[in-house]
């Protein structure tokens, strides 16, 4: 007796999804933009889009904390929560650009594979480059510290010699050089400004003492006339009295004397004079000293000027930073290898999602999600034919409808017009018929 044979839905391939993964490894595959119902139909797939999820939320990560690093090193008094806060924020965009990336590569097979995964690639090691930036900084931070240590020390030591070399310690002019335009410093005191100062106060005292010898000299002539006219006793004039006074030319010349020495404001000038004798001596006794006094005070504002310079010099700027890195790296060819190389390594991790897909061959579910696709277009294409077909058959039936109603309504206004014609027919021949008998009754009677 033969055995019973096997039930012909045993002989069948099962056609039933596999049972559903753990939510940890449903939220990872999430990330690639996975659908689970198509994904369940090739279950031995799972395993390699929940690690290319691993890999979307690695870079992500990554990409927070390097932009927390960058914020940090920066911006070294940001609160502790900005900098968590910035975090956050730049790994939520990493992972929605990495996302957006990853889910955009599902369904391409081996044609057009590589011109269209090719963009994806350009912007996802843009964003590499962003990323990657603050991390090399993080791995060649003492090199950076001492090379930017170092840079600033020669600008700053640069920045003093000029202000040496602009500012002599005898205070000599130097506003005709042309490189110390910005280095003058104003040091009151200096022993070339002291000799400016007797200089001028000795042209302006000669000055003013030829002008108080003019007028010394006019006034001696003045006062000599007015002895002549006022003290001899041959032009006095002698009253009946026998008292005597003196006359009108003496006393002219007397007028003009006292009217010069007013307008002539020799007593200012003189004391004017006076002043400047004294500040003569004044500045002597400073010349003597002034030396002494200037050089302490010229050194303290060159080293002030020069700590306030040391302080604006930027130390941990972005820019700053990475122009300390090239300087590393091109003192040195094995260090500006090994910072190519790590940049490099930075830079493919940073666009692994992309590249991870790029090197490898078309899955199972890209081969589902194409077949899918291609179904959907074909059911959307002849869900489109039979709208059409269905538009075109109801506009024919309403053409048709239309048509009829419309020779029904002819029809029945040619029978209306064809009644009333008929109807002044017989009327038209029922007067003329009555006309004609009045007309031959009327001839017989």
């Amino acid at each position: 007796m033969s055995a019973e044979a096997p039930p012909l839905t045993a002989l069948l391939p099962d056609e039933r999804p596999a049972p559903r993964s753990p939510f940890l490894a449903v939220r990872l595959r999430r990330l690639t933009g996975v659908d689970e119902e198509l994904l369940s139909r090739a279950p031995q797939e799972r395993a390699r889009y929940t690690w290319y999820g691993a890999i979307v939320l690695n870079t992500a990560l990554l990409g927070g904390a390097s932009m927390g690093l960058a914020f940090a090193t920066v911006r070294n008094g940001l609160p502790l929560p900005v900098v968590v806060t910035v975090a956050v924020v730049w790994f939520w965009v990493i992972l929605s650009l990495d996302g957006w990336l990853v889910s955009g590569t599902h369904g391409f097979l081996a044609r057009g594979r590589l011109k269209s995964l090719l963009p994806r690639l350009a912007l996802s090691l843009l964003a590499g480059v962003v990323i990657a930036e603050p991390l090399l900084f993080q791995v060649f931070d003492s090199e950076i510290h001492q090379r930017i240590a170092a840079g600033n020390t020669e600008k700053t030591d640069a920045y003093r010699g000029m202000l040496v070399s602009c500012n002599p310690p005898d205070g000599r002019d130097t506003t005709s050089r042309a490189e110390c335009g910005g280095y003058q410093l104003k040091v009151p005191g200096s022993p070339a400004e002291v000799r400016r100062a007797i200089e001028e106060n000795a042209a302006r005292t000669a000055a003013l003492r030829s002008q108080v010898d003019g007028i010394d000299k006019t006034l001696a002539a003045k006062q000599d006339a007015e002895r002549r006219e006022c003290d001899d006793p041959a032009k006095w004039i002698y009253g009946a009295d026998g008292r005597h006074s003196v006359g009108e030319t003496c006393l002219r010349a007397r007028a003009e004397n006292d009217d010069y020495r007013t307008t002539s404001h020799i007593k200012k000038y003189e004391a004017e004079l006076a002043a400047l004798t004294e500040r003569s001596r004044t500045l002597a006794a400073q010349e003597t000293t002034a030396g002494d006094t200037y050089r302490p005070a010229l050194q303290k504002a060159i080293d002030d000027k020069t700590r306030d310079h040391a302080r604006h010099l930027d130390d941990t700027g972005m820019l700053t930073r990475a122009n300390a890195l090239a300087e590393v790296a091109w003192s040195d060819w094995y260090a500006g290898f090994l910072a190519l190389v790590l940049h490099l390594l930075l830079l493919a991790v940073d666009a692994l999602p992309v590249l991870v897909k790029l090197m490898s061959p078309a899955t199972a579910y890209d081969r589902l999600l194409t077949a899918r696709l291609d179904a959907t277009r074909r059911l959307h294409a002849a869900d489109l034919r039979l709208h059409h077909a269905c538009t075109d058959a109801t506009r024919e039936a309403t053409l048709q409808e239309t048509t009829h109603h419309t020779t029904a309504h002819l029809s029945r206004l040619t029978h209306h017009l064809s009644l009333e014609q008929s109807a002044r027919t017989a009327e038209l021949r029922a007067t003329l018929e009555a006309r004609a008998s009045r007309i031959v009754a009327d001839r017989q009677g």
